[in-house]
């Protein structure tokens, strides 16, 4: 795997993220009450071996930024290769932001000039999953194919006029694809995530973008199945994964993780999941409080009832005080008396005293960063 380099793009549209998107990219989203969405991508290519790592960039990316730091966390700190965060910079022909992740890719050309490694696993930032990359790459190696594509079965994945989907052989050869089709015909779906030698990226970007094109599903991998001019085949990623790409399914992925069987499967102890460190004083529980099937994380203060809830560092629930099926991101506020349902609160959010909000189970409240109710 020495051979190996990692490229992350965070540019996915984020419409329907809504305020939680505002001032952070989807990759920069807090999930699972002290991690961050990039970091089950990252810690992936580090238990795989790699120790090139790098990040596209778009919009929203300070966040981002702030959290990767120089990489120490995923000990990519070193003198060769490591974590580099590739912002998008000004010239006549791009203006910051990418039209597709072709263009973010011709955009970083240099990047992919000065990388030493032969080969190169490429992945998108929604889609949470915690894979062995090293077998993938072993898998794409072993059949001899120009791309490997990592596909998952789970059906929770599927979604209408989103995503790709692919039919497969038996011998584990693509034959055909759909890219966002109305009804999905197929019951395998692309993560995102394909291998490929770093030159045959960049010679097929370089054509795919000089004749206009934008989309790598698209314009590039659907072609080339089309015309059978290249070996692309598919490895099945057996875990669970989930798809960051709405309020619902960000809400739904932290509830998913109060299940201990949901967070032994994604949580595995030969695959670590690091991120960023933050001191803090452990927890801290009032004689009154109360908190059932929750995670809270450190620097947290509870006096009050918190319900299947999950709580980030700093977090605050004063007497009285009840929580219910809610994310509250760091250092958030519920004062005396207040009642929140269904809600995700974004950083330094405020619940005054006595204030109620319920929300309903299939479209949770949102509340701003530094928003006081």
């Amino acid at each position: 795997m020495k051979d190996v380099m990692g490229l992350i793009y965070t540019g996915e549209n984020d419409a329907r993220l809504r305020e939680l998107t505002v001032t952070r990219a989807i990759a920069a989203m807090p999930v699972a009450g002290r991690y961050r969405v990039i970091d089950f991508l990252v810690s992936s290519m580090v238990n795989g071996g790699m120790k090139n790592i790098g990040v596209i960039t778009q919009k929203n990316y300070h966040s981002l930024m702030d959290h990767l730091g120089s990489g120490k966390e995923w000990d990519l700190h070193g003198k060769h290769n490591g974590l580099h965060i590739l912002p998008p910079f000004l010239t006549r022909e791009n203006v910051g932001l990418y039209p597709g992740l072709l263009d973010a890719l011709r955009s970083n050309n240099n990047f992919l000039i000065r990388s030493k490694q032969e080969t190169l696993v490429l992945s998108n930032s929604n889609i949470i999953y915690n894979a062995r990359l090293d077998e993938l790459v072993q898998y794409y190696r072993d059949t001899n194919a120009d791309i490997t594509l990592l596909y998952t079965k789970d059906p929770s994945m599927k979604r209408d006029e989103y995503g790709t989907y692919l039919a497969i052989d038996k011998s584990g050869n693509v034959t055909d694809m759909e890219v966002l089709p109305t009804h999905p015909g197929y019951d395998n779906i692309f993560m995102e995530v394909l291998v490929i030698k770093r030159e045959l990226l960049r010679d097929l970007v370089d054509k795919a973008v000089s004749h206009g094109l934008h989309s790598m599903d698209k314009d590039i991998i659907l072609r080339l199945v089309q015309d059978k001019s290249a070996k692309i085949n598919a490895y099945e990623y057996k875990g669970k994964c989930w798809q960051i790409d709405s309020v619902q399914s960000y809400f739904k992925f932290n509830m998913d993780i109060l299940d201990p069987e949901m967070r032994k499967g994604l949580f595995r102890d030969e695959l670590p999941v690091f991120t960023k460190v933050r001191d803090e004083m452990p927890a801290c529980y009032g004689d009154n409080a109360t908190v059932i099937n929750s995670l809270v994380a450190d620097g947290c203060q509870i006096d009050g009832i918190v319900e299947n809830s999950v709580l980030f560092r700093g977090v605050k629930i004063a007497p009285e005080a009840h929580v219910k099926n809610c994310i509250i991101m760091q250092d958030g506020q519920v004062h005396e008396g207040a009642y929140i349902e269904n809600c995700i609160l974004d950083k330094q959010a405020v619940i005054k005293r006595n204030a109620r909000l319920i929300g309903p189970d299939a479209y949770p409240i949102v509340i701003g960063k530094d928003v006081v109710i």
